[in-house]
């Protein structure tokens, strides 16, 4: 029987809409064809909403432990959030957008109220739906049509020509069908799919959804076609051809596997916690590093989705604007897609940046070349290119170990780079993150897969520092005066102190607080060995299943680092 737009069917939404992304997965990333033919859109749509479901799950179980129901307002948050923290590709970050943005209007207070229950759910869900569509626009940096944003933004017109007296069922059947037309004409509006003889395959998993969700309110089910009716894969570029029989006409989809071959090299996505105003200027920054631009989220949470090619850049550019985390770094070449075969593995070498012989030799039996620097005098541009010749390789990662390095190093890459060497810069802000990178630096490897990797372990890595103070100053923490011990984390002073290891433990438990599995610590000439132990024995009582790595900085090195992976 038909149901009201309530908590119990956004339940039945998720996993309606889970088992139809399910069923045709395969079929949505075998028409894969933009912004990159990496064949991938329907798994991405898959994983995306399996985190939507279980979010959801988990709200319906925590409220049936307490014996209360959740509301509607419950419901629908935990799906939004869910396809936030765990969307996967373009397609997934969009299907995050769409579904944040019904949410905006259903967990308003008096979304589900107005003469009458049903008239005002119905009501809600055609302005959800409009919202939904208009905030993916909001998200996309370049929208283009002919895509998911077309899609849905017909959903949403088709909902909103119901009659008055429709109901939430006559709302959702109408977005499902104007959806549906709309696909049917996305080959007519992006050449790519006309050239491919496809449909938008993210319009094709919207399809999918949409009709999951008019199923979960009609409480109607088709057992021919797994309990779910959708239009997924039915339209196609001719009448009565299948999206994937028509992809093999088309011999692959060459003409625009031949296009990602000369886009950007990675995909770049990550969670940011950062503030809206943060978070427009890295909209800007990575506006110029590439393409696929998507920003979704808000309320201090965002999901970051970019095609670049230099990794590194992006990944630094959200560590600019906020804190990010859950990085992954794709390159699209070794999915096997059409970049071709992976080249003939070359010497590689890592150039790496650091204060301190003890680091230095640290960072040397790690098998990186060296540039040894003192404490306030950094090296020039020429100097690291110097460095890089100095490898003899064609292949050089470079670890510049300083945030105030980035503007030098890149310079030293471009020159290097003049002449025949294929560098990457990965954005190590400190010593600490140098040393996660080198951890799992793999020479066996291709170039690509070394460099996601590094970066990946950079970045997860959060770093903290003791310093003495050298004369009064206001810090973040308030005012400092010389030699007191500041406790900096991610190069902000956030404690105040005078003992070395009070200031440390703070420092440390700050930085565990948002968890963690390991500890390194780097001691500088002036921390002895014994206040080390009191602190990785203070970790191994307050911090539970996190191991500590001590090393030696020696001489010149700050007087403490930290990081925590």
């Amino acid at each position: 029987m038909p149901h009201t737009l309530d908590a119990a069917a956004v339940h039945a939404w998720c996993g309606l809409a889970l088992e139809a992304l399910g069923r045709d997965r395969e079929r949505i990333d075998a028409i894969n064809v933009y912004p990159v033919a990496d064949g991938d859109t329907g798994t991405n749509l898959y994983l995306t909403m399996e985190s939507a479901a279980r979010a959801v799950d988990a709200v319906f179980e925590g409220h049936a432990a307490s014996g209360t129901a959740p509301g509607l307002a419950d419901a629908v948050g935990a799906m939004a959030h869910g396809a936030l923290i765990g969307a996967r590709g373009n397609s997934g970050t969009i299907l995050a957008q769409l579904l944040r943005g019904m949410t905006e209007v259903l967990a308003a207070p008096g979304a589900v109220q107005g003469c009458d229950a049903e008239h005002g759910t119905a009501d809600a869900l055609g302005r959800a739906l409009r919202r939904a569509a208009a905030s993916t626009y909001e998200a996309v940096a370049h929208p283009v049509e002919g895509t998911v944003l077309t899609v849905a933004t017909a959903a949403a017109d088709a909902a909103e020509g119901v009659a008055p007296d429709g109901d939430v069922v006559a709302v959702a059947r109408a977005a499902h069908e104007g959806a549906g037309k709309a696909l049917e004409a996305t080959p007519g509006q992006l050449a790519v799919l006309g050239r491919a003889g496809v449909v938008d395959a993210g319009g094709c998993g919207l399809v999918a959804v949409l009709g999951a969700l008019a199923d979960a309110l009609s409480g109607e089910r088709t057992a021919a076609a797994g309990g779910v009716r959708i239009a997924v894969g039915a339209p196609a570029v001719r009448a009565g051809t299948d999206p994937v029989a028509v992809v093999a006409d088309a011999g692959g989809c060459g003409a625009d596997e031949h296009a990602a071959a000369d886009g950007p090299a990675f995909e770049v996505i990550y969670l940011l916690e950062a503030a809206d105003d943060a978070v427009a200027r890295l909209r800007t920054r990575l506006d110029g590093l590439g393409d696929s631009l998507v920003v979704v989220g808000g309320d201090g949470l965002f999901h970051v989705h970019v095609h670049v090619d230099d990794a590194g850049a992006a990944v630094e550019a959200g560590i600019e604007a906020g804190r990010p985390y859950r990085i992954r770094v794709t390159h699209f070449g070794s999915s096997g897609s059409a970049r071709g075969p992976a080249p003939e593995r070359v010497e590689r070498a890592v150039v790496a940046v650091v204060a301190g012989d003890g680091l230095a030799g640290l960072c040397t039996e790690a098998g990186a070349c060296v540039v040894s620097v003192r404490p306030g005098e950094p090296p020039a541009s020429g100097e690291l290119v110097q460095a890089i010749r100095q490898a003899h390789a064609r292949e050089v990662v470079l670890l510049p170990n300083d945030a105030e390095l980035r503007h030098t190093a890149a310079a030293a890459a471009g020159q290097a780079r003049t002449e025949g060497v294929r560098v990457a810069v990965i954005p190590t802000r400190a010593a600490v993150q140098g040393i996660a990178a080198l951890a799992v630096h793999e020479p066996g490897r291709s170039f690509d897969e070394d460099v996601v990797a590094m970066t990946s372990a950079a970045g997860a890595t959060r770093y903290g520092e003791l310093a003495v103070a050298e004369r009064q100053s206001w810090t973040m923490a308030g005012v400092c005066q010389a030699g007191d011990v500041l406790g900096l984390v991610d190069g902000d002073v956030a404690v105040i102190g005078a003992d070395p290891v009070a200031v440390a433990a703070d420092v440390l438990d700050r930085m565990l607080s948002a968890g963690g599995e390991m500890v390194t610590l780097v001691l500088g000439e002036g921390f002895p060995q014994h206040l080390a132990d009191r602190l990785e024995r203070h970790v191994r009582e307050r911090h539970l299943a996190v191991d500590t790595v001590v090393y030696e900085g020696g001489r010149q090195a700050p007087l403490l680092l930290i990081g925590v992976e």
